[in-house]
């Protein structure tokens, strides 16, 4: 019986030494380990005469077995953690987003024609397009009223500091007007949504209209940061810009959409001239005519070897249709209608 009973203390003593090599590979299961390290085990080992003591020995040895079970169970789902945490961590340093299965809420894979994966989340392959180039650029609305006229002239007006500021450092003064041109489509699309909520009626597709207007602008203004680094009084000069022409066109279309509109088409011929003369600029040699970014490529379905003046061109083209926009829907209002009562020009590019 003694010899039984020394062999089942040397295999304890055997799996404790084990499971403390475990606790130091793995902290985690520590606790539940910790009990095979204690020395009072040692009195096992001395000489057992009776009966009694060799019951008590195989209940140690017992409970000592259903810990070592217990301790593999926690070391493997230690180790099955490890795994999981290590693969979303690799996805996240390959740039994909570890979606939480909670909310369910991923992003399907989404692919160019080519194979190759979708590198943007700003837009999708549905929200590109080629630009209609064909567009006349000389239109030009004659103001003929009372309101025409303080449009035209308070553009005119307007134009006047930013000659003086910018010069002809076209691609800065791009990067200001286009934050000032993404502006008026969102006031406008977001006071006609409040509106429709609160007559109860359809906007007629003007709403979307507006807001796709003021994406694009925004979009122009991506690619323009991505060519022109602004300097830090560049930056201050859009946060003061921005907060005072906000305020003062959502005043002015609250007060008068057919002036709003009006101004808004005159900003956009003035957009088209400066972006004609940005043209001329870069074929007279005086601008680079450096690779066109990443994002325009794929927004506005460019070839691969397109160019800064490619980039330029299909602007100055979203920048007249625009123009046309906000005339149309100034006109609307000047006879005397609203916006729902004429078919919104949405996709018009």
């Amino acid at each position: 019986m003694n010899h039984l009973v020394k062999k089942s203390v040397m295999r304890s003593l055997m799996v404790g030494s084990a499971a403390a090599n475990y606790s130091r590979l793995h902290p985690a299961a520590a606790h539940l380990i910790a009990p095979l390290e204690d020395s009072a085990a040692s009195h096992l080992i001395a000489p057992l005469e009776d009966s009694a003591a060799s019951r008590i020995l195989v209940i140690g040895w017992s409970r000592l077995m259903r810990t070592q079970a217990q301790a593999s169970e926690t070391l493997e789902v230690a180790e099955k953690n490890e795994k999981t945490t290590g693969s979303q961590t690799h996805k996240a340093e390959k740039g994909n987003s570890v979606v939480s299965s909670y909310w369910g809420i991923s992003r399907p894979i989404i692919t160019r024609e080519d194979g190759t994966e979708w590198p943007w989340n700003c837009f999708m392959p549905w929200d590109t397009y080629e630009s209609n180039l064909s567009i006349d650029l000389q239109k030009h609305h004659v103001p003929k009223t009372f309101l025409d006229k303080v449009a035209y002239r308070t553009v005119k007006l307007l134009r006047v500091p930013t000659d003086v500021f910018f010069q002809r450092r076209y691609g800065c003064r791009a990067m200001m007007l286009e934050t000032v041109a993404a502006v008026p489509g969102m006031v406008g699309g977001m006071l006609l949504h409040l509106k429709s909520l609160r007559r109860f009626q359809q906007s007629g597709g003007w709403i979307k209209a507006l807001l796709e207007e003021a994406e694009n602008e925004r979009m122009h203004l991506m690619t323009m940061v991505e060519l022109v680094q602004p300097a830090w009084y560049e930056r201050w000069l859009v946060l003061t810009v921005q907060g005072v022409f906000f305020n003062a066109f959502f005043g002015m279309y609250l007060a008068s959409p057919k002036l709003a509109h009006r101004i808004v088409g005159y900003l956009e011929e003035e957009a088209i001239h400066s972006y004609t003369e940005y043209l001329k600029d870069i074929d007279a040699g005086k601008i680079e005519n450096v690779a066109a970014p990443a994002i325009a490529i794929d927004y506005w379905r460019l070839p691969k070897n397109a160019t800064l003046k490619d980039v330029i061109t299909v602007i100055r083209a979203d920048e007249a249709h625009h123009r046309d926009v906000n005339h149309f829907a100034s006109d609307i209002h000047f006879q005397g209608k609203e916006l729902r009562d004429a078919p919104a020009p949405l996709g018009y590019h």
